[in-house]
């Protein structure tokens, strides 16, 4: 895990986020598969959620800690009890919140040694900070083709026959 290509693919996310949502109407932003799954808004809610609170609090528990102490469970729902606001400050407030979880990531100085520094997972059980670095861009990466292909399904029977080239229009992903 390099720790400058993972920081580098994180500090896209929020960029790409925006052009994809920026000013879309609400019923792409929150059609979504049916219940138990999430819409575009749910996901980007969630990816602020996840810098808010799980990501960098971990790291830092590791350097601080190590297994020590065990990390807090993640509450991955939370954005659906938060009061909805505008696509745009959403996006802002994840664009503040990355800028400010690689700034403080940075601060840490970290060496290759660091990545190896072991913590504790409430599930997993021990863990690696790169294995949490690597974690994290995965997770991103995996929701933005999350978004992508609930916004995609908007058009699944409106493709006609092309849909037989299109299997993520049939697939339904259950909330994470």
């Amino acid at each position: 895990m390099e720790l400058a290509d993972a920081t580098a693919m994180l500090a896209r996310t929020p960029d790409t986020l925006r052009t994809l949502l920026s000013g879309l109407p609400r019923q792409w932003l929150h059609r979504d598969d049916g219940p138990e799954t999430w819409s575009a808004y749910d996901i980007l809610g969630h990816l602020r959620h996840g810098d808010a609170t799980n990501w960098l609090p971990r790291a830092q528990m590791i350097i601080e800690h190590g297994t020590g102490r065990a990390f807090e469970p993640f509450d991955r729902v939370a954005m659906l009890r938060e009061a909805p606001q505008p696509v745009d400050e959403l996006l802002t407030a994840f664009a503040d919140a990355r800028r400010r979880s690689l700034e403080q990531l940075a601060a840490r100085g970290l060496t290759d040694a660091d990545l190896d520094r072991p913590g504790s997972h409430p599930e997993l059980g021990e863990v690696r900070l790169g294995q949490l670095l690597a974690a994290w861009v995965a997770h991103d990466l995996t929701h933005l083709g999350q978004v992508g292909e609930v916004l995609a399904r908007r058009y699944r029977t409106d493709v006609g026959p092309w849909r037989r080239y299109m299997p993520a229009l049939d697939a339904v992903a259950p909330a994470e």
